[in-house]
């Protein structure tokens, strides 16, 4: 079994928020690694680091939780998947196509989704429940 996930349960799991607790006891559960695509460590980096811009986390706190998401990468517990972007891209497309004008979802929302199969993932983690909602629709098990 190959999970995949969003960047939102990847903050919760690296950063801080109110998902946090549930995105931790999740990890403790199951010994299972986390496929993540490129798409998932830009935004996470690029996320962490806004979030210290608008003062949600204190000044030196965005790199120190890159620290801990670097080590879990280095210790096998998150895979950097290699993906071909086209591919994902043509994913997403047939994903939007079919879902974003009933469904009203996000573009980088719908490219996570996306990666997921191409990442050979059968199960997605996302604490957003419009995204529960298309990785639904795409065949994939959320366990959130």
């Amino acid at each position: 079994m190959v999970t995949a996930t969003d960047t939102s349960f990847l903050f919760s799991l690296y950063g801080n928020d109110t998902h946090t607790p549930d995105a931790v006891a999740w990890c403790r559960r199951g010994s299972r690694s986390i496929s993540i695509s490129p798409l998932n460590r830009f935004e996470l980096i690029n996320s962490l680091r806004f979030a210290e811009f608008r003062k949600i986390l204190k000044p030196g706190e965005a790199a120190a939780h890159l620290l801990l998401f670097h080590n879990a990468i280095a210790a096998g517990r998150l895979i950097e998947a290699t993906s071909n972007l086209a591919d994902i891209l043509a994913e997403a497309t047939c994903l939007s196509v079919a879902h974003t004008l009933t469904g009203g979802h996000r573009s980088f929302d719908i490219l996570h989704v996306a990666a997921a199969p191409i990442l050979g993932a059968t199960h997605f983690l996302t604490f957003d429940a419009n995204q529960k909602r298309l990785a639904t629709a795409a065949g994939l098990k959320v366990p959130l």
